[in-house]
């Protein structure tokens, strides 16, 4: 337990005496704790957990290494189907703009049906379960061939991903940064002639993707549970798409018609 502590308080840059009054506990009680010479109540590592801003997969192994059993359930995803409802209802509501959403691996849990354009000639290898959402995003037979300023795209990607792993401390997510660091790079398409500079959007820098003689542009937004005290929901993300331009829009728009033309054609 005391040495998970201090790992934890390291990686958040957070001195004893700091931590300490933010727990309310003492710091000579709080050195014990580190050094092993006090087992700390389950409130205090609970209190800990929380100041230090622990994910709470982390804050169930700091429960386990203190003793005593874990706080916070960790439900399947599977045993979610009253949630997924509701995740599935608010992704087709973004409809016809693409939304998902993942676990805390990237892993692909729900998507709605414009996600196809996301995913217009991805490798079929890619698409079988699981499916990984940024290992599409960058293999060379994913998106990145399609992607505008793909090496822009990448090093954001895998500047998220980065942040995610110093925050949470998650091998998984360490593993797969050097696994996508380890692809690639080659120049995606240059941008179509007359799109606008993404400099001068005065709001956000758009993710451009070729979807056959269109360049789409989309910002991403993402949304996260507020208050979840089971370790599966926290660790789930909405991610969704807006189009950037009136031609995104449009083209967006016109496949999400075509799709429902195809799933109810008018009789006769």
């Amino acid at each position: 337990m005391g040495a998970l502590l201090r790992e934890w308080r390291v990686r958040r840059r957070v001195s004893q005496l700091a931590l300490s009054i933010e727990a309310d506990v003492s710091t000579r009680h709080l050195s014990c704790v580190e050094t092993g010479r006090s087992r700390p109540s389950p409130g205090l590592v609970t209190r800990l957990g929380e100041v230090l801003d622990v994910p709470l997969r982390e804050r169930n192994r700091l429960m386990l290494a203190a003793g005593y059993a874990p706080a916070h359930p960790e439900t399947p995803v599977a045993a979610l189907e009253p949630l997924r409802a509701s995740l599935r209802a608010v992704l087709d509501a973004h409809d016809p703009f693409p939304a998902f959403v993942v676990d805390r691996t990237w892993t692909l849990i729900e998507a709605n049906a414009s996600v196809e354009v996301l995913l217009d000639g991805v490798d079929e290898d890619l698409l079988i379960e699981p499916v990984n959402v940024l290992r599409i995003g960058l293999h060379p037979r994913g998106m990145a061939p399609r992607v505008v300023d793909l090496a822009r795209w990448r090093g954001e990607l895998l500047g998220r991903l980065r942040r995610q792993v110093e925050w949470s401390a998650d091998v998984d997510l360490a593993e797969l940064h050097r696994e996508l660091d380890g692809y690639p790079v080659a120049a995606g398409p240059a941008a179509a002639e007359g799109s606008a500079d993404p400099e001068q959007s005065g709001l956000a820098i758009p993710f451009r993707l070729r979807h056959g003689d269109d360049e789409l542009a989309f910002l991403g937004m993402v949304t996260t549970f507020g208050t979840p005290v089971d370790v599966t929901l926290s660790e789930l993300t909405i991610e969704t798409f807006l189009p950037a331009d009136d031609r995104t829009a449009e083209v967006l728009r016109a496949a999400a018609d075509a799709r429902r033309d195809a799933e109810d054609p008018v009789p006769g």
